[in-house]
């Protein structure tokens, strides 16, 4: 418990008292932000206001893309595993919002119900009325990947002819709302298709005031040469240079993100990486969620701030009995010289000031006369905040982060592989590790003499095959690395980062009912346990962390 007490370092008799970051966040958004948003319509012009939910949520990570492009393959490929409402196919099938989020039972809830929730933080997506909530839902399930993590898929972003048909709601809109509120943005592309249709232009320009959180996947890339991926990685981003005008040059990660052997294998290490770097950045997202709320509390509150001079600066601009329409005309018209006004009078920066076009259009359906003048004392406390209790904020993030150091970052699902111990198909596995390895009998009966050939092809040294030598043969099936990870971690049965005999022919059986297009079992059934591996298995079933 962080309390301070100094009446001249906070300039109250009352000194906040806060338990966290979040904590803190919440306490001051009810008692100064909250206050002078109320006051100044600010949820009408920018965004709704700040549920307790918004402050404890998980870290949310936001999909967006053209149709077609992978994002709902690319929940599955985390979670390794469907979720309730999935749907997956090369037209459109994805036309709803859905909050992919832990639960303890497999359940899709509708929208409706969903804003309902006070658990949960969307209870000011109401604001988009019914059209956007029967196109919004959540998908609960069991999932070690969502304890940590809250994903959302968005609908497939139209293109061509399709871009006419009307959504019956604020899609930029909404699209703003999660932006607002998530942790990472990843935007999508298709190596085979890379133009950016008018509705995803004005998606991403909604999304680009959000640049610090957004990171580019170039998907399906194991289905193009390495000549054409670099050609394609050139055009796209070309092709981003034209709708994200910053600095810096977004991060794009190359790599096929599912559960299937990859078209063009020449690539592997390259894709390897990539997922790598991707999986890291998202999992330090939960470190990094009392940091990101609390930037995002403080661009809102500077946003607040202005827009407050700017309301009652056009109310203080009114006339008090006849032109008033007139004149509204006139302010709305002259709006950049109440910028400018501003500006020079409480010495803002040109960047706090929300868009022009946007506020005028905003503007036109609000009555001048009805808004609220100048409230000092609101905007003392304001100020107040961002001088004296933010900093003891920020003086409390190094601490937190500190002591949320032992916890574990994200696991499960695509992310347990690459930090698993002797596995062959984690990060850094097998490089610089001596070859040697290990073996025992066991009989696949249909499938013995293939397997036996190929284990003695990989000369064992004392009955077994190193990781190294087995992931050499395995990777012939083109199979993606997770998915391989998966099945080696079924087969090294006594964790010893070999495989024997036995556990070899178990590998390549599994590796066969993949390519069949059957699903990897999540643990061995009895009958694909080896049965040297069975005497201490036939009492107590075989767990696997």
């Amino acid at each position: 418990m962080f309390s301070f007490m100094s009446k001249s370092e906070s300039g109250r008799k009352n000194p906040q008292v806060f338990g966290s970051v979040l904590d803190g966040l919440k306490k001051l958004y009810m008692k100064n932000l909250k206050p002078l948003e109320d006051q100044y319509l600010f949820s009408d012009f920018h965004s709704p206001p700040l549920t307790e939910p918004d402050f404890h949520a998980k870290p949310m990570v936001l999909l967006v893309g053209q149709y077609s492009t992978g994002k709902t393959t690319f929940i599955k490929y985390l979670l390794e595993q469907d979720f309730p409402g999935i749907r997956i196919g090369p037209e459109p099938t994805t036309d709803s919002f859905i909050a992919v989020m832990h639960g303890d039972t497999s359940q899709v809830i509708p929208g409706n119900a969903l804003i309902v929730d006070p658990k949960k933080q969307f209870r000011s997506l109401s604001s988009f009325g019914n059209a956007f909530l029967n196109r919004f839902c959540c998908s609960e399930l069991p999932n070690a990947v969502l304890e940590s993590l809250t994903i959302v898929d968005t609908p497939g972003i139209l293109s061509g002819e399709k871009q006419s048909v009307a959504r019956g709601y604020d899609f930029t809109g909404v699209l703003k709302w999660f932006a607002e509120r998530c942790d990472r943005i990843i935007l999508l592309f298709d190596a085979h298709k890379l133009d950016i249709s008018d509705e995803f232009q004005r998606g991403i320009e909604v999304l680009k005031n959000y640049d610090e959180k957004i990171r580019i996947v170039l998907n399906k890339a194991d289905m193009v040469t390495t000549q054409q991926l670099m050609r394609v990685y050139g055009a796209l981003m070309w092709s981003l240079g034209k709708v994200i005008n910053t600095p810096e040059v977004a991060r794009v990660y190359i790599g096929s993100f599912w559960n299937q052997p990859l078209q063009i294998d020449d690539n592997r290490k390259l894709f390897e990486m990539e997922a790598t770097d991707l999986f890291r950045d998202m999992q330090d997202l939960p470190k990094n969620a009392a940091l990101r709320k609390l930037n995002d509390f403080i661009k809102r509150a500077r946003l607040a701030k202005v827009h407050a001079y700017i309301i009652s600066e056009l109310k203080n601009q009114m006339p008090s009995m006849f032109g008033k329409e007139k004149k509204k005309e006139q302010l709305i018209k002259n709006l950049i010289d109440i910028y400018s006004k501003i500006q020079a009078e409480h010495n803002i920066s040109p960047g706090d000031f929300p868009s022009l076009s946007k506020f005028k259009d905003q503007l036109q359906h609000h009555d001048f006369s009805k808004f609220s003048g100048m409230r000092t004392k609101l905007i003392q406390n304001l100020d107040s905040m961002l001088a004296n209790d933010i900093p003891r904020l920020m003086q409390m993030i190094p601490q937190e982060q500190h002591d949320d150091a032992d916890k574990p970052p994200v696991t499960g699902g695509a992310f347990t592989i690459r930090h698993s111990t002797n596995n062959p198909f984690s990060q850094g596995a097998c490089e610089g590790v001596a070859l040697g390895a290990g073996s025992n009998e066991w009989i696949v009966r249909d499938f013995q003499p293939v397997y036996d050939k190929i284990f003695e092809s990989l000369n064992p040294a004392d009955g077994k095959v190193s990781g190294a030598k087995a992931k050499k043969e395995m990777v012939k099936s083109k199979l993606p690395n997770t998915a391989l990870g998966r099945i080696w971690k079924l087969s090294d049965v006594d964790r010893d980062g070999c495989l024997d005999r036995d556990e070899f022919a178990l590998a390549m059986y599994l590796i066969k009912i993949k390519l069949e297009d059957n699903d990897i079992p999540e643990e061995l059934p009895n009958h694909l346990i080896p049965p040297s591996k069975r005497q201490n298995s036939r009492a107590d079933p075989i767990e696997y962390d």
